[in-house]
């Protein structure tokens, strides 16, 4: 009985994901049906709900993939540097009250976040920059600075705990040599955790992609091709949320716009998840 719990309970997410293609299909088909894939993939302006449509899907792309790269340069650094420390530095009086601190900010909604970013990261950024204009009132910069903020968690809650799973042997046999805490840390516990920690990036990656109310409220509603992460801009998740809570008749072509961009989205992630599983295999083989 408890085996068969179990297997119910590893065939959900995979049900679940069954779901999802089988609901994103049958209306990308119809969507495809009208506009040609290429188009699809390397038009440059995206005006799906105006009176003129035009289906290139390039701008959200960007918007999309700007904004991640941002939230990365921001995460990836923070998290691994407060995942070595809680891992190697902090005594553990520190370790029990930072790391449930750290955790709390997986724990705030992402609409906080969004109005966190448009209210009090935007109007920072324009008083402080430097020439010029500064960023717009809906700007890609503030999205991403605050979608950073919002994956450290995740990337430094699970980078710690692959370098805690780190035998201490290792440790110990690098003390021995004469190695200090910077290179054991650096040269030792890293490149041997670095299998956990590719799979944190991933899912901080993936995390990023995916949200949608941080873009939303921060970042804009303009679908324009931009590679200035000063002005305003729509990610794919953006559009569907404009589009999904608009006045659109659900059977409409409009309306099946919607499936076309989250199954590119979808199968984005989708490739992510395959190289990321690869690398993760490679590396655990590599120091076992």
């Amino acid at each position: 009985m408890i085996k068969g719990l179990l297997l119910i309970a590893a065939l959900v997410s995979v049900a679940t994901t069954a779901g999802i293609v089988i609901s994103l299909i049958p209306p990308t088909i119809d969507f495809f049906g009208r506009v040609s894939v290429g188009d699809f993939l390397t038009g440059t302006e995206w005006t799906a709900l105006f009176t003129d449509p035009k289906y290139g899907v390039l701008p959200l792309l960007n918007a999309t993939l700007l904004i991640t790269v941002i939230a990365l340069l921001v995460a990836v650094p923070i998290g691994l540097g407060a995942a070595v420390y809680l891992s190697e530095y902090a005594n553990r009086r520190a370790r029990k009250f930072l790391k449930p601190m750290l955790e709390v900010l997986a724990g705030v909604p992402t609409v906080v976040y969004g109005f966190f970013a448009l209210t009090f990261v935007t109007p920072l950024l324009q008083d402080i920059w430097p020439g010029g204009e500064g960023p717009d009132f809906n700007n890609a910069l503030s999205a991403g600075l605050v979608m950073g903020v919002m994956i450290i968690p995740t990337i430094a809650s699970l980078s710690e705990d692959a370098m805690a799973a780190v035998p201490g042997a290792l440790r110990d046999g690098a003390y021995a040599l004469g190695s200090g805490k910077r290179i054991v840390s650096v040269r030792v516990v890293v490149p041997a955790a670095l299998s956990g920690i590719v799979a944190a990036c991933v899912l901080g990656v993936s995390r990023a992609i995916g949200e949608t109310l941080i873009v939303a409220i921060a970042s804009g509603n303009r679908a324009v091709l931009s590679f200035n992460p000063l002005d305003a801009m729509q990610t794919m998740t953006g559009f569907i949320a404009q589009a999904g809570s608009g006045d659109i008749p659900v059977q409409s072509f409009e309306y099946k716009t919607i499936f076309a961009v989250g199954a590119l989205l979808f199968v984005i992630t989708f490739v992510m998840n395959m190289i990321s599983i690869r690398l993760v295999r490679r590396f655990r083989e590599v120091y076992e």
